[in-house]
């Protein structure tokens, strides 16, 4: 795998120091990018679902937090009191920590699970100041002294 040296964008582009970060984040990778398994879906325009397989996890063992403007999802698993003696263990049952970036003005607007699906519902609010606007052409009347 090629190795890109984005520090480069750090010197050049003032301002866009995050986007620098961003991007060399992603360059790396992310090692636990398999557990959970989840699904990004796009409801609406602007409305979007992200779907997480959290099987074996209960709603008290699962943490969903919203910082600037990263969503953290985090499952820690209850300590077992009795020992099980699995012949094969195919459910992880592990603890995990899944981070998104959201885009400018994405919300969370909630959470629910069902069937061993965690699904967080997100949303796109742009300010009013910041939405386009139709701006009517009128005549331009010239006013004579």
């Amino acid at each position: 795998m090629r190795n890109i040296d984005l520090s480069p964008l750090y010197r050049s582009f003032i301002g866009f120091d995050q986007l620098a970060s961003k991007l060399d984040a992603a360059n790396r990778g992310d090692k636990n990018s398999g557990y959970p398994p989840y699904n990004i879906e796009s409801i609406s325009d602007d409305k979007y679902r992200i779907t997480m397989a959290v099987a074996g996890f209960v709603e008290s063992e699962l943490e969903i937090e919203s910082e600037n403007n990263s969503l953290i999802v985090k499952g820690v698993k209850a300590e077992e009191k009795e020992n099980k003696n699995y012949l094969y263990q195919g459910i992880a049952e592990r603890n995990f920590e899944r981070r998104f970036q959201l885009g400018d003005y994405i919300k969370v607007i909630d959470a629910s699970m069902e069937h061993g699906l965690l699904h967080v519902n997100l949303e796109r609010e742009v300010p009013e100041a910041l939405k386009p606007r139709k701006i009517s052409i009128g005549q331009n009347k010239l006013i004579e002294q």
